[in-house]
């Protein structure tokens, strides 16, 4: 709808966590560093955390890439909802591993047999799950068990647990402090700054083909980072709704007014007594 008005080739502020769209932040790399490292180095339990919607899946689809890219076998579990039978059904398919018996005992016996093999032939395999937030204490203990496949020196299989801050809330419980213990590596996503939102947006737009000048004033990109806290998910939501809002009264560039409009739409006003609102936001208040 917006697209031609602003010409653009692709709608630039969808909210499907697009590989293209990732955005390098200097905490970005540092996750994705960690991840790499740590499948590279068989380190065994690797964890990734950060507050909904700073990029956890998105990083997780760029990982997924690499992985592919390397022909490294995957199992990725996205919904992790699941009863200790379903995960283990769930996981030996992904892995492509035949197995006729429902038990969990010749599922781990063929799996351990696999994972022998890959390793005898220098190759690895990782296991990820997304959302790790909501697993069982079960299940959890049920993955941290298969750390124990192994030889005497190095880990068969890589596990990635990425999750809300509450799968780190979880893992401090007392019950699960061996899985705790056995985490080599931890990664985080965190919020972006002003300048970090400016370059975001700016990025996201030159990917989906924008070549004229400054769509978003300096106030209307000041105005998205304090309503969205730097959240890139947030940011996305405002944008994408300031593109349709501009397109209807025919404004370009983007001021400040509209991203007040579709915050106040969103209830993002509501946060405003916990962030800072600019200088420009104070002025206007007070006249």
């Amino acid at each position: 709808m917006y697209k031609n008005f602003f010409g653009l080739k692709a709608a630039p502020f969808s909210v499907n966590p697009d590989p293209r769209y990732l955005f390098l932040t200097r905490h970005t790399q540092e996750a994705l560093a960690c991840l790499t490292y740590g499948i590279a180095e068989r380190k065994g339990f690797i964890l990734l955390s950060g507050e909904v919607g700073t990029g956890k899946t998105m990083i997780l689809n760029r990982l997924l890439d690499w992985l592919h890219q390397r022909q490294i076998a995957t199992s990725f579990i996205f919904n992790p909802q699941l009863t200790v039978p379903e995960f283990f059904n769930f996981m030996m398919d992904d892995f492509c591993i035949p197995c006729e018996s429902p038990m969990k005992s010749q599922m781990l016996l063929k799996l351990n047999r696999w994972l022998l093999d890959r390793y005898a032939a220098s190759e690895r395999a990782v296991l990820i799950v997304d959302e790790a937030q909501t697993l069982s204490l079960q299940l959890l203990e049920e993955i941290r068990l298969l750390t124990n496949l192994e030889t005497p020196t190095e880990k068969l299989l890589q596990i990635v647990l990425a999750g809300q801050p509450e799968l780190e809330a979880n893992l401090d419980q007392p019950q699960l402090r061996q899985l705790r213990q056995r985490i080599t590596i931890r990664a985080k996503t965190r919020p972006l700054d002003l300048e970090e939102t400016q370059l975001y947006i700016a990025e996201r737009l030159r990917i989906a083909g924008y070549e004229g000048d400054t769509l978003f004033t300096d106030e209307a990109a000041a105005a998205i980072y304090a309503y969205s806290r730097g959240i890139p998910r947030m940011i996305n939501v405002l944008c994408e709704h300031a593109l349709i809002a501009a397109y209807v009264e025919q404004r370009n560039p983007i001021p400040h007014e509209i991203i007040r409009e579709v915050a106040s739409d969103f209830g993002l006003h509501r946060t405003e007594q916990k962030i800072q609102i600019p200088l420009w936001e104070e002025s206007r208040r007070a006249s």
